[in-house]
């Protein structure tokens, strides 16, 4: 008897209905410690188009540099119980989604260099088969230049892991999935 596998489906388009609820994009409140930042962007296909039905997560440490996490080895650095580090957005029918947090403090990295305040991302979306992981990291900040993270991606690269700043609290961080300019995506 011969058994055939069951091929490998697409994932989505249930985001926004199932498991995208309102206020999920917020990470914070008025008592959370650290910068408040707000995160706007767009994801788009290889030919430009907006990404109706994608999802975002997003995944940081608290402005300390802890994660909310019971294997966050750095005990002696203070929890914000206002502040759980994960959020999660839908894009719209412009393929635009937006973030309220914090800006993340640094975090060890590997052999104990720090890494460069960033957020961690994933993506979802019709037509992915599995998630897209990427990294959101800050212009002009003097940890990137020794990242061990952001230093393994070509130079070339790097500015698609870059927010543009937009104003004092706002960045742009679009989602590019195909082309020259394409976003860097990690295997994990």
């Amino acid at each position: 008897m011969k058994f055939l596998q069951t091929p490998w489906q697409t994932v989505g388009p249930f985001f926004a209905p199932a498991l995208v609820q309102p206020g999920m994009e917020v990470l914070g409140d008025a008592n959370t410690n650290g910068k408040r930042i707000e995160i706007e962007g767009q994801v788009l296909d290889g030919d430009r188009a907006p990404v109706t039905d994608a999802m975002i997560e997003i995944w940081q440490a608290n402005a300390a540099g802890r994660y909310d996490h019971p294997e966050d080895p750095q005990h002696n650095i203070p929890l914000d119980p206002t502040f759980h580090g994960f959020g999660r957005a839908a894009t719209d029918k412009a393929g635009r989604f937006r973030f309220l947090t914090i800006k993340p403090g640094p975090v060890p990295g590997p052999n104990g260099k720090l890494q460069a305040p960033h957020i961690n991302v994933s993506l979802f979306a019709r037509g992915l088969l599995r998630r897209l992981i990427t990294r959101i990291y800050f212009p002009d900040e003097p940890l990137n230049l020794e990242d061990p993270i952001l230093n393994l991606v070509p130079e070339n690269r790097r500015p698609s892991l870059i927010a543009r700043q937009i104003d004092g609290h706002r960045f742009e961080f679009n989602i590019l999935l195909q082309g020259d300019d394409e976003t860097v995506f990690f295997e994990v």
